[in-house]
């Protein structure tokens, strides 16, 4: 049975090596692995995860997924179809050999007819686009003005903003399309959105049985997704045989990019309301069946053939968000609820983070993850990205605003609100009141902040006694937030001479419902925290955290077919099998770190634990960062770094607040000093220009200018800007520059991360999590055994869960770390250095943190050759530095 196990293996390897996937360049050898690696996850399927780190840049890693995903998807396909007409010709066995060829052929025919029928109607349609785009027309023609619905409907009748009657209301199934009329949910049903296709649509379009779900967590991450995925071509989706039949050797991918009404809105009386939750609402509120005007654009009976249009030029084109958006307007049809036609026949979709990690937004898009295949690209923030997703906070100022907005729409519909809708206008206004009861007490609190406990949050006014569900329920389907808003702002606005009111991004009553419904959660995932805040009026906000994201993400993992992590610097991967899906079987989680693409003689890596022998260690602890002859020999280090390193330099520190104190110490003078010219800080800029990330600057703005001073104008300079050797940029781990900007060439030949940027342990919030941690740790290890086979002692266990929320703490700082390390080196020709100024970063379990290419770049400078790391004072680290970048200059 071993030998069968292991050849079958063995086959399954050589099937995999052999594999073309349609790479458009020439992969590199780390590239090749990362792509079967994802095939193979794919592949085996079955409730598969993959966590994936790979340091070759935004490009690679972004193709190799594409080329990755799609091989297997087109493969998967193409073997299914295969497979479904062997089974056709089995079910007729007993027949006559000459009617199951007939039969088979007949069926043969039939699904390449469809296809091919499909691929002319988008190929005639990315013909038509290429014709007008060379005759230059087609921006004019996306760029015409819409014929029909700039309505102004904040003067519309006063009866625009009453609340329907509860009562009357259709209390039928609730579900994507809720909220919509009865005649806009039956012409979106008939085109696939929210209930089931009519039999005679069947043909219409071919749907694909599986997809892909890519989600990032910008939208220029997932524009720039989608520029890469134009680049390669892939096979055809049907069986080998009839491709090569047919000659249909390629198939366009079918790509449909999703977004919020937000971004694809082409109403301009509802674009305009700004926020997420006021243009749901209004967009809803248009489609009442009692709504006097409705939205000209929602796709209905007279706009089928346009909705049809957009969908198949959706899905021949590969467009992205704001190409959506223009096909809309240029249809007339409403792209956010057209682009739902296109959702069957799609093959890969696109998504921000919330659109995915939230189950309410996936289910509001008609998003079905069952059996299919869910890719988180950057998915090195994924854990943080579900709490934001599942965060919600309120201020005092935002209560009481809240409660004029409902004196004001009270004082004038008070008398026309009849029963259901009086008595939770009326629970709507006790709520505020009592939370602002809770909240104006809390100013009286020694702390500034701490933990609330949700009880004694609800207690004042008898919240506690409200139904919390329905009264969230009864405010999303009345759109009360919205009526109440629109309202007060109409009336605000008439108030001011006809000057339009100002508009919050977030509605207050919006994010009144947010906090509500975050309350409604278990207590045991989540916990609530107030904050004072100093001003000219103190103020005092509650904020919800997730605790966990497991419950969360776990219906993304139980539902799809496999579930891939990837990012640049994923390490250390053990919190996302730890805290994203601890039940999963370790036999269905595949992990890789990726070498980087470069040789190793393109990078060294050197710790720096001091200035000299004998004297004090670099220790940037909590403790010890007030060390002002530290921080002084941490300038000396840095000046020394600048006098070797060409180009650019760039030093990560903890934080905003440790950097301002450190170039306050470096821009002391000592006593007596007659040079005006003597401090660490005047040294630094004459040995290059030095730019500085502050927490409130522009960090495109910084950008240019630190890139200006190195490459000069267009790059065409020496480096050398008034006599200085390029720049000096002192970042923040964690800050604008440490994530999603490329330090590439010359911009990064060496960066620097000082000390570990623990996040602070004494915050409320670290508090709560780690707490979290160790307490669930601690109840999962009720029945564990120890080495020796029996149970676990008490003492054991509260060690092993103590230690567990540590390794949580600390995996969080090394992350913060890596990505910091990961802005230097971007392509295969490029080189830098990377120096880690910490004692710490000296130990074997901070190193084990970092990402394989990193160690592997500590190994290969190790002293004596034996694998070890040295542990560099400053004339070794200066040794290292001068070395390598000597060798780069002779190359």
């Amino acid at each position: 049975m071993a030998s069968v196990a292991t050849s079958s293996v063995d086959d399954a390897t050589r099937h995999l090596e052999k594999l073309d996937f349609h790479h458009p360049y020439t992969p590199y050898a780390v590239q090749e692995q990362f792509m079967r690696t994802v095939y193979d996850i794919l592949d085996k399927g079955e409730g598969q995860v993959g966590i994936l780190e790979s340091p070759t840049g935004t490009k690679g890693k972004s193709l190799s997924l594409i080329c990755a995903s799609l091989t297997w998807l087109r493969n998967f396909k193409s073997n299914k179809l295969e497979v479904s007409m062997q089974n056709a010709g089995d079910a007729y066995k007993d027949e006559p050999a000459w009617l199951v060829d007939q039969l088979l052929r007949r069926k043969r025919e039939e699904l390449v007819q469809r296809w091919e029928d499909r691929e002319k109607r988008l190929e005639a349609i990315r013909l038509k686009e290429k014709a007008l785009e060379d005759r230059g027309r087609k921006r004019r023609r996306l760029e015409e003005p819409i014929a029909s619905g700039d309505f102004n409907d904040m003067d519309a009748d006063e009866a625009e903003w009453l609340l329907d009657d509860w009562e009357d209301r259709d209390t039928g199934v609730q579900d994507a399309l809720s909220g919509l009329s009865k005649e806009s949910r039956e012409v979106l049903e008939r085109i696939g959105l929210g209930g089931p296709r009519k039999k005679e649509e069947d043909n219409d379009i071919l749907e694909e049985e599986i997809k892909i779900y890519y989600t990032s967590r910008t939208h220029s991450q997932l524009s720039q997704f989608i520029t890469e995925l134009r680049r390669p071509k892939f096979p055809s989706s049907l069986p080998t045989s009839l491709a090569e039949e047919k000659s249909s050797v390629q198939e366009t991918v079918k790509l449909l990019p999703l977004s919020s009404r937000q971004r694809l809105c082409i109403n301009p009386s509802v674009a305009r309301l700004g926020s997420v939750q006021a243009i749901n609402d209004r967009c809803a509120e248009l489609q009442q069946s009692k709504s006097t005007k409705k939205c000209s654009y929602v796709p209905k009976e007279e706009l089928l053939s346009q909705t049809h249009q957009f969908r198949d030029s959706a899905l021949a084109t590969v467009p992205d968000i704001e190409d959506l958006h223009q096909l809309g307007k240029s249809l007339a049809v409403c792209p956010y609820y057209a682009s739902r036609s296109a959702l069957p026949g799609a093959e890969i979709i696109t998504l921000p983070y919330p659109l995915l990690l939230q189950r309410s937004a996936r289910e509001a898009l008609g998003i079905k993850l069952e059996g299919n295949v869910v890719i988180i690209d950057e998915a090195h923030n994924v854990m943080d990205a579900v709490a934001n997703v599942h965060a919600a906070e309120i201020k005092l100022s935002d209560l009481q605003k809240g409660r004029g907005m409902l004196g004001v729409y009270v004082k004038r519909f008070g008398k026309k609100l009849k029963g259901v809708n009086r008595v939770n206008v009326g629970r709507v206004g006790r709520v505020i009141d009592g939370l602002t009861e809770w909240m104006n007490g809390a100013k009286g609190f020694k702390q500034q902040h701490g933990i609330v406990d949700a009880n004694d949050l609800t207690r004042p006014k008898g919240i506690d006694q409200i139904n919390m569900f329905e009264l969230i329920q009864y405010i999303q389907e009345s759109k009360l937030a919205y009526k109440i808003e629109s309202y007060a702002a109409h009336v605000e606005s008439e108030n001011s001479s006809g000057k339009p009111a100002t508009k919050s991004s977030t509605p207050v009553l919006h994010t009144l419902v947010s906090f509500l419904a975050a309350l409604t959660n278990p207590s045991t995932e989540g916990r609530i925290f107030y904050q004072k805040t100093s001003g000219p009026v103190q103020d005092v906000q509650l904020s919800y955290l997730l605790l966990s994201p497991t419950h969360a993400f776990s219906s993304i993992v139980s539902s799809a077919r496999a579930v891939i992590l990837a990012g640049g610097t994923m390490s250390p991967f053990d919190d996302y099998k730890n805290h994203l899906f601890p039940a999963l079987a370790d036999a269905k989680v595949t992990t890789l770190s990726c070498g980087h693409v470069i040789p190793r003689e393109n990078l060294c890596v050197c710790t720096l634990t001091g200035t000299r022998p004998g004297g004090s260690s670099f220790e940037f602890s909590y403790q010890r960062r007030g060390d002002q002859e530290m921080v002084k020999e941490l300038g000396l280090a840095i000046l020394n770094i600048c006098s070797l390193v060409p180009d650019g330099v760039v030093v990560f520190f903890p934080s905003y607040g440790y950097l301002e104190e450190v170039v306050a110490v470096w821009s002391r003078r000592a006593l007596g000093d007659k040079n005006p010219q003597t401090t660490i800080w005047d040294r630094l800029q004459t040995r290059k220009m030095v730019f500085r990330e502050t927490k409130g600057c522009s960090s495109d703005e910084v950008l240019q200018e630190y890139t200006q001073a190195i490459l000069g104008n267009g790059g065409r300079t020496t480096g050398m800007v008034k006599g200085k050797g390029g720049a000096l940029l002192l970042s923040v781990v964690g800050g604008k520059m440490s994530e999603g900007i490329n330090f590439s060439d010359r911009l990064g030949r060496c960066v620097m991360v000082v000390g570990l940027p623990y996040p602070n342990i004494a915050s409320p919030e670290w508090k709560a999590r780690m707490e979290y941690i160790e307490s669930t740790t601690l109840e999962n290890l009720q029945d564990s055994v120890n080495v020796a086979g029996s149970k676990l002692t008490k003492d054991e266990a509260a060690a092993r869960a103590k230690q567990a929320a540590r390794d949580f703490y600390e995996n969080a700082c090394m992350r913060a770390v890596n990505q910091s390390i990961g802005r230097a080196i971007r392509h295969k020709g490029d080189y830098a250095a990377i120096v880690l100024a910490d004692r710490r970063y000296a130990t074997e379990r901070i190193q084990g943190k970092l990402p394989g290419w990193i160690r592997s770049g500590m190994e290969a400078r190790g002293s004596g050759g034996d694998g070890k790391v040295s542990s560099n004072m400053l004339g070794g680290l200066m040794g290292s530095l001068g070395g390598f970048f000597r060798d780069k200059q002779r190359e």
